[in-house]
C-alpha cells in the first residue's frame, strides 16, 4: 500500500468514526409549551405530548418566553406534572 493509499484510509476511517460518534451523541433541549429541559438520550414522543426536540445549542430569541425544569428519566412536562412512559 503506498503513502497515499494509507493517508486516504487512514481518513476515511477517521471520517467514518466522527459521523458514527455524531449520532451518537443525542443530546438535546426539548420544549414543551413554554417549559423546556435537557436529555441525553434521543426518545420518540407521543403526538399528544406536543414536545419539540432542539438541538442542544438552542435558545429561545429575545422575545419568546420559556422556563427551564430539569428532571430525570424518561418523560415530558405536562403543565406542572411529570408525565414518565
Amino acid at each position: 500500500m503506498t503513502s497515499l493509499n494509507k493517508t486516504l484510509f487512514a481518513a476515511a476511517v477517521a471520517a467514518g468514526v466522527a459521523a458514527f460518534s455524531g449520532v451518537n451523541a443525542s443530546a438535546a433541549v426539548v420544549c414543551t409549551g413554554p417549559v423546556c429541559w435537557h436529555t441525553q438520550e434521543a426518545y420518540e414522543y407521543p403526538p399528544d405530548a406536543r414536545v419539540i426536540v432542539h438541538p442542544d445549542d438552542w435558545r429561545w430569541g429575545p422575545n419568546e418566553h420559556f422556563s427551564w425544569r430539569e428532571h430525570e428519566g424518561r418523560g415530558y412536562w405536562h403543565g406542572d406534572r411529570w408525565m414518565e412512559w
